[in-house]
């Protein structure tokens, strides 16, 4: 494949501009503010108890469970299919399919409508999350088939600040309708969905299928297995790339946790008015923007070390900054701007800067989605846990704070395995 084709790696980066708006409007504002309202006793902030096995749970540690779920699900299933996609080519059709899975499971939830459909709008929920993170194995694997070395940073970088204008957007065409329309936030997750199907086909139509490895092999789910294991064991001895994977699961435990669970931080544990913490998720939106664009021309500079270091420094600072928010405190309000404010900066900057760094860190390989299921192996990993450890002590202590914090002994851990590798890129 000719790297660097316009038409290629166009089509590429507007899969982050069909699917991020799920992320967004699904996973970050308008579906965990429903649920609040929805979980919550009409005309009182007393949330109601879910039974699960027999037990009374707090609805925000189900929503964090139900989200892990959904991770143990990727995990479990990307690095067969992947080894599978690889050996038989069919990496584009894996995409189609959980494109497919997560943008109807959006569309369906336009039909959860009450507190007694609690099961039905969870087992929805952790669909859409299986289809979007199931499909970012595949598309991501594409980035070092289609993109050379050099322009990888900056390629990562494009596909999501597309995503993050293109959530905008629909962002604000949900908002329009909420506020002025009067339509229910059903309507939005319908919206949701055929916004990622539809733009979806421009990425489909121009990406190129998977390259089938050899035409005879017969036992494919045999050969799968076996490519699995030769990639695992030339990854994990390259112990450069092994050091990132590890610092990369760390602090993708807290960022990804946080990212997550942000919004029903704000309306839970500061109450923060659901319009203003629609216009502080907008505004992260825009910041994510600078941030993957600041750290793609650092990194050119400094180097993707380096600006990896000086990203985690300040998810740890953010941290602190979450757990001293005292909602008692007349100011809490600005407080929580400052500190989203940093957490949006950081965020799209690190996002995009590991996929690039894992791409250009691969040796030369036709095995590039089992290389990068590994990748999602170890962020779904980290999520789980992070979900987990998140859920636990909400349940343990009663307050997010508490759980925020948590999150910056992961980060501070990251650290120790980012400053012990070696320069990935050189000035």
């Amino acid at each position: 494949m000719k790297l660097d084709n316009p038409k290629i790696t166009r089509a590429w980066s507007f899969y982050d501009w069909a699917n991020s708006v799920y992320s967004l409007v699904i996973t970050s504002t308008i579906f965990p503010i429903f649920y609040s309202v929805i979980t919550s006793e009409k005309g009182s902030d007393v949330r109601k108890k879910i039974m699960f096995l027999g037990m009374q749970l707090e609805a925000d540690a189900v929503y964090s469970y139900s989200l892990a779920v959904s991770f143990v699900l990727v995990v479990l299933l990307s690095p067969v299919l992947s080894s599978i996609a690889d050996t038989l080519g069919l990496k584009k059709q894996f995409l189609v399919f959980f494109c497919v899975l997560g943008s109807f499971s959006c569309m369906g939830l336009y039909f959860f409508t009450d507190f007694s459909q609690i099961y039905y709008g969870l087992g929805l929920s952790i669909l859409a999350s299986l289809g979007f993170w199931g499909s970012l194995v595949f598309y991501n694997s594409y980035l070092p088939e289609i993109a050379s070395k050099e322009k990888q940073d900056a390629l990562s970088a494009r596909g999501f600040i597309f995503g993050y204008v293109g959530s905008v957007i629909l962002l604000i065409i949900c908002l329009v309708l909420m506020l002025v329309y009067k339509q229910s936030a059903n309507l939005c997750f319908l919206i949701t969905g055929v916004w990622w199907f539809g733009f979806a086909q421009y990425t489909f139509y121009y990406l190129p299928k998977g390259k089938r490895k050899n035409k005879k092999v017969k036992n494919f789910i045999f050969a799968s297995f076996r490519e699995l294991v030769l990639v695992q064991k030339q990854l994990f001895s390259d112990i450069n790339l092994k050091g990132f994977l590890l610092a990369f699961f760390f602090y993708s435990v807290g960022m990804q946790t946080i990212f997550l669970m942000a919004t029903l931080f704000g309306s839970s544990e500061i109450n923060l008015e659901q319009e203003k913490l629609i216009a502080t998720i907008l505004l992260l939106q825009i910041e994510a923007i600078l941030g993957a664009y600041l750290f793609s021309k650092f990194s050119t500079k400094y180097g993707n070390k380096k600006i990896l270091i000086v990203g985690i420094f300040f998810w740890i600072v953010a941290c602190i900054g979450g757990y001293l928010l005292d909602k008692n405190n007349p100011n809490v309000e600005y407080h929580f701007y400052m500190v989203a404010g940093l957490v949006g900066l950081v965020m799209g900057g690190i996002q995009s800067l590991s996929r690039s760094t894992y791409s250009k860190m691969l040796p030369k390989t036709d095995d590039t989605t089992t290389f990068f299921s590994f990748y999602d192996i170890f962020e779904k990993l980290a999520i789980v846990i992070g979900m987990f450890v998140y859920g636990y002590i909400i349940d343990l202590t009663g307050s997010m704070r508490m759980s925020i914090l948590s999150m910056g002994i992961f980060f501070v851990v990251s650290l120790f395995f980012l400053l012990k590798l070696r320069p990935i890129v050189k000035k």
